[in-house]
């Protein structure tokens, strides 16, 4: 792939980063800082990542955490490895168990929705696997910004805010009196430019750096946190953080136009990205602003979501595999149903019988897409007392029904929103990408996809586009700088469509491209939160 190709003009709020020797992006620049840190002291992307990951967990903890999920796509000396750092629910939880505490559906806060979380592992096995440097030398960035402190960024701050007035309101029960201990020791959110630090956390992130991860599954850490559970009338107990590990998978991936792109299997959602690229590669667009490519992809997007969110969930646990959802006949089925108008979408007919996203790269062709969260901001708001630790409510997820292939069961991964993306093209990999948030995720990779391979735009040109979310039916939430006239036209067509207030719910993305002759690393962050390239 040439570079040039990606040159083509496109108005970007940033410029696009060049650099030879290494490069992290990510949403904070104190966290792609220590990832640079790492690389110039002899560490290769992996411990890039890992020294970036361990930070946002200090640095923005209103999108991820210790007590959270991860997963990675990495690509070293010519192959894509896949890392799926997910936990399973308490194997003590059931549908019925649930329903007996008062519930109808799963809760979105407290003890019930926490899952194992996968975070540490996840560094644990990339440190081991691939990493050259030590992991009590990768995490000490992350460390030192959890004792010393550092100043609340814009965006960061803004919603730090919003989450505590949030949990001011429903967070009532004595359980969740250590989230605010932890991150309003002052009655109120740090305000932005204000310090802020965490000895807690520096002291948990220390423990895991020294025993490898260890004492957070089977140690001190795992004591804690089972404990604290079981006083709480929670489910996850010593013997399930003690049978964890991250496990090593086989990306999955579909051809688009002479690339192909990646992400992690089942229980991920990537499965919906790939699905829609796979339903748009029928068409040809020959211009990017124009309201019959919008039309067409947010009818691949809304079709590709449904079935997901109908279909995904543990491998073993679905009703249709991955190669027939990424079948060209499935691909055939659901794009002979986009017509002039918007469709009210349907799950495809059986057959019968809160995240963090960074990107790293490295001079030796090393490089990694990592994506890592508490969910819905700072999770369950649960936080194990003394540690620091706020775990994630993955278990939200799970339907009540037990029919619905995304049932709740013992020891089950859930359906889940974050996801690592990797481009490659022939034998040659050009570089990693992501879009988290939410259920925006596989939207924001089919878009950032189409965007780079369709109209060749550069990576920061690809993040800065304006970006659409498919929500519901025939529901699509554009942002506030979407071309008006488009707008009006999808309208015209039979699309819902709602202007949103800010860009907070279109997602953040990072790019990380590599030319495959020269090395040149090419990169941009995202403009719609504190996001910052570290280079050299």
């Amino acid at each position: 792939m040439k570079m040039d190709h990606l040159y083509q003009p496109y108005p970007s709020i940033r410029n696009t980063a060049f650099a030879k020797k290494g490069m992290v992006a990510t949403s904070q620049p104190l966290a792609s800082q220590a990832g640079l840190e790492i690389l110039q002291k002899g560490g290769n992307a992996i411990d890039a990542a890992i020294a970036t990951a361990a930070a946002l967990t200090v640095v923005e903890p209103t999108s991820n955490g210790i007590g959270g999920d991860a997963f990675a796509l990495v690509w070293v000396k010519g192959k894509l490895h896949g890392l799926n750092a997910s936990g399973p629910s308490a194997k003590s939880i059931s549908i019925e168990a649930v329903k007996e505490k008062g519930y109808d559906k799963m809760p979105v806060h407290g003890v019930i929705p926490v899952t194992v979380p996968g975070v540490p592992s996840a560094w644990a096995e990339l440190s081991k696997k691939f990493g050259k440097l030590s992991l009590k030398e990768v995490l000490a960035p992350a460390i030192r910004y959890a004792e010393e402190g550092y100043p609340i960024s814009p965006v960061l701050g803004k919603y730090w805010g919003l989450a505590y007035k949030k949990f001011r309101e429903i967070l009532n029960g004595d359980e969740f009196k250590p989230w605010f201990d932890t991150f309003a020791p002052k009655g109120r959110a740090p305000l932005i430019g204000e310090m802020w630090s965490s000895p807690d956390h520096a002291s948990t992130l220390r423990s895991i750096a020294e025993t490898k991860g260890e004492s957070f599954y089977r140690g001190e850490l795992a004591e804690k946190i089972s404990s604290y559970m079981k006083e709480h009338g929670g489910f996850l107990s010593e013997e399930d953080l003690a049978d964890y590990r991250a496990e090593w998978v086989e990306p999955i991936s579909t051809s688009y136009r002479g690339y192909h792109v990646w992400e992690i299997p089942p229980n991920g959602q990537g499965l919906v990205a790939l699905m829609a690229l796979n339903i748009a590669k029928g068409f040809d667009f020959s211009e990017k602003e124009a309201v019959d490519t919008y039309h067409k992809q947010i009818e691949s997007m809304k079709l590709a979501f449904t079935d997901g969110k109908a279909f995904i969930t543990e491998d073993k646990d679905m009703p249709l595999s991955v190669d027939e959802l990424l079948s060209e006949q499935y691909a055939k089925d659901r794009r002979d149903l986009i017509g002039e108008e918007a469709i009210f979408p349907e799950s495809y007919e059986l057959p019968k019988g809160g995240t963090v996203y960074l990107a790293a790269a490295d001079d030796e062709g090393n490089m990694i897409s990592f994506i890592q969260s508490n969910y819905m901001g700072f999770g369950s708001g649960i936080v194990i007392p003394g540690t620091g630790i706020g775990l994630q409510n993955r278990g939200h997820d799970f339907s009540l029904d037990p029919e619905h292939p995304n049932a709740l069961k013992p020891g089950k991964k859930t359906y889940h929103t974050i996801i690592p993306g990797f481009l490659t093209k022939g034998n040659e990999a050009l570089g990693p990408f992501g879009v988290m948030g939410g259920y925006m995720q596989p939207q924001g990779h089919f878009q950032v996809m189409m965007n780079t391979i369709d109209f060749h735009l550069n990576p920061q040109a690809a993040l800065d586009a304006p970006r659409w979310q498919w929500m519901k039916d025939k529901q699509v939430l554009v942002e506030p700088g979407f071309p008006n006239y488009i707008a009006q036209a999808l309208a015209r067509r039979g699309h819902n469509i709602q202007v949103a207030t800010d860009n907070g719910a279109f997602g953040r993305g990072q790019i990380i491209w590599r030319d495959p002759v020269t090395g040149v690393l090419m990169g941009g962050t995202e403009s719609r939160t504190d996001g910052a390239i570290a280079a050299w």
